[in-house]
Parts: C-alpha cells; sequence; structure tokens
C-alpha cells in the first residue's frame, strides 16, 4: 500500500465534485487536507457555475476542509487564467502538496491540459471518476443520499424548465439523448448541498432564472447560451 498523500481537492460545488470527493475520503491512501475553487470576482460567484461566494463558504464549512478561491476576473483570457492557477500551486507546492484530484469523468484533452501544467510542479493528479460509467455514477450519487440542484444548463441543449430541478431519477429519465447524465460535457451544472460528505444541510432559497450568453471559444461569430437559477443563502435555520 501507497503511504498516505497530502492531496488538494479541486472543489467545483457541483455533483462530480462530491462524488470523487467522497471516494477520496473513503481511501486512506489520501489525506485531503486543502480544496481550492476558482470564483468570479466581478460576480462574487463560482465560476462557470454561477453560484453565491456566500454558499460555497456555507458547503465547504459544512465539509470541514480548509480552503482557497482562485479570484478570476470577468472574463479571463488563457493568459490570465493560466497565471492565476501558476499562482495557487506554487503556492500549495510551498505547502507540501504533491498530489491533487479533479471530478472529470472522461475529456481527454482537460485531463491532459491539467496533468501537463502540473507535471512543472512535480504535482500528481487524480481522477476517482475516471471512464467510469456516467450514467450508473448519476446513479451512485442519488443512491447515496446526495442532493444537488441544477444551477446551469446549456440553453441549445437544454430549456429554461431543467434549470432549478433537483438531481432525481426522473430528472436523469428526462434528459435528451444528446446529453450527458452527468453533463460531462457541460450541459449543465449544479450546486450540491447535502449528502455523506456535509455535517448539515446548506440551506438557500430559489431565486430568479436569468439567460445570459457568452462568447463561444470553438466559433468566435457565434456566442452560447446558458439559463441559470440564483440560489439565495436562506438564513432561517
Amino acid at each position: 500500500m501507497m503511504s498516505t498523500q497530502k492531496t488538494y481537492f479541486n472543489w467545483s460545488s457541483g455533483k462530480d465534485s462530491a462524488l470523487a470527493l467522497h471516494y477520496l475520503l473513503q481511501d486512506q491512501n489520501y489525506q485531503i487536507k486543502h480544496l481550492v475553487t476558482s470564483v468570479n470576482t466581478h460576480h462574487n460567484r463560482v465560476s462557470m457555475h454561477g453560484v453565491r461566494r456566500e454558499l460555497l463558504v456555507s458547503q465547504i464549512e459544512s465539509i470541514g476542509i480548509p480552503f482557497s478561491t482562485i479570484e478570476l476576473p470577468e472574463e479571463p483570457d488563457m493568459e490570465i487564467y493560466q497565471k492565476k492557477m501558476d499562482d495557487c500551486v506554487s503556492l500549495l507546492k510551498a505547502k507540501g502538496f504533491e498530489h491533487t484530484a479533479f471530478g472529470d469523468i472522461f475529456l481527454e484533452d482537460l485531463r491532459k491540459y491539467r496533468e501537463d501544467k502540473l507535471s512543472k510542479y512535480n504535482i500528481k493528479a487524480h481522477f476517482p471518476l475516471w471512464k467510469r460509467d456516467t450514467n450508473e455514477l448519476i446513479n451512485e450519487f442519488i443512491d447515496l443520499g446526495f442532493q444537488a440542484i441544477v444551477v446551469c444548463v446549456q440553453s441549445n441543449l437544454l430549456g429554461s424548465s431543467f434549470v432549478g430541478r433537483m438531481i432525481d431519477k426522473d430528472f436523469i429519465k428526462e434528459l435528451p439523448k444528446n446529453v450527458d447524465p452527468c453533463g460531462e460535457n457541460g450541459e449543465f451544472h449544479t450546486f450540491c448541498f447535502d449528502g455523506p460528505i456535509f455535517q448539515s444541510p446548506i440551506p438557500f432559497v430559489i431565486g430568479e432564472k436569468v439567460y445570459k450568453e457568452y462568447k463561444d471559444p470553438k466559433n468566435e461569430k457565434n456566442g452560447i447560451g446558458f439559463w441559470f437559477c440564483d440560489l439565495l443563502p436562506d438564513s432561517q435555520e
């Protein structure tokens, strides 16, 4: 058996992160000592997911692991993005971290990108969900008692009726055939608010739905649309 490895986890606030972290916390080969999340500083929300910082903080406090954020501008170019990432990794490396983990499932290019960028720091990347069947993963997520709500959908693949819905068996059944059950291609994003990794559920109330368009990195002539469901911290506990 390998020695216990001091590891930081790249926490997105969603379901795949939650399931991957759950696996790692059960694995005696890893010591998860830190969580890292990218935050859009302009909007004060989790990058891509659009979850408010207050809910992210409540979520991580319920997990009970120290964390830090990578503060990104509204629409960072790759140079700025990589500089921010390098600063974060350098700091963690100086603190003795030699391992990290992600919730990626099957995007080969993304995995290679992560591994290549981390290699110069001699940090080993781990992917506990890698190559798992996504239909099995989403059902296991539900069966383990995790709860998550859809906070963002890609509008050309899913209508606004899907955003703001809970991840359950009915949600899986109603997904179009061209949408991955875990949304691994970016079709949808979630906020995980309860489950075995949390000391207590994260309280929130559902806010308004908002449509936004962004530059499409694959096609600069066209924008790409997303529906977001705002979640508000619920102070009535």
